[in-house]
């Protein structure tokens, strides 16, 4: 039988990234991200549901979330749920906490928007393995669009 753990979730970062490294030297970053559900209850009437999830992202992933992200930025998530299980020590009592290991993520802001990758969006994070050579994450969009005006150049974080 195969198993499948996969995650998409798009919302907005509920906290500026914290960026810390491991001893051995890889960074881990740690963030929430809300997303919202809007549906109609029983007597018709429109309400909102949001959902908070903590997410750890690790290595260059990590890196590159904490440099083009911050509160309030939105964001698509990719990843496996991991439940994390301990003992707390000042009750004894068992605690658990189910979060999100990122394998990848896309910068959703607009262009011209003030949060995410320089220059605007659509941006996203090379996934394991990827060859990113620092800088930009790389344009993963869809294919090339036409420059809007000649001020696109000026747009150009390099």
């Amino acid at each position: 039988m195969a198993y499948l753990n996969k995650v998409f979730l798009i919302g907005n970062l509920t906290r500026d990234p914290e960026l810390r490294v491991t001893p051995k030297g890889t960074p881990i970053c740690q963030f929430g991200i809300a997303v919202n559900r809007q549906f109609k209850d029983e007597s018709g009437a429109t309400r909102d549901e949001t959902t908070f999830v903590d997410i750890e992202a690790w290595g260059k992933q990590g890196e590159l979330v904490a440099k083009y992200l911050t509160k309030g930025s939105p964001a698509m998530v990719e990843g496996r749920l991991k439940l994390d299980q301990w003992e707390d020590k000042a009750t004894n009592q068992k605690r658990s906490k189910l979060k999100v290991v990122l394998d990848n993520v896309q910068f959703l802001s607009s262009r011209g928007g003030g949060a995410g990758a320089p220059g605007g969006g659509g941006g996203g994070a090379p996934g394991p393995g990827g060859d990113e050579g620092g800088g930009a994450p790389p344009d993963r969009s869809g294919p090339p669009r036409a420059p809007a005006k000649e001020k696109a150049d000026e747009d150009v974080p390099f």
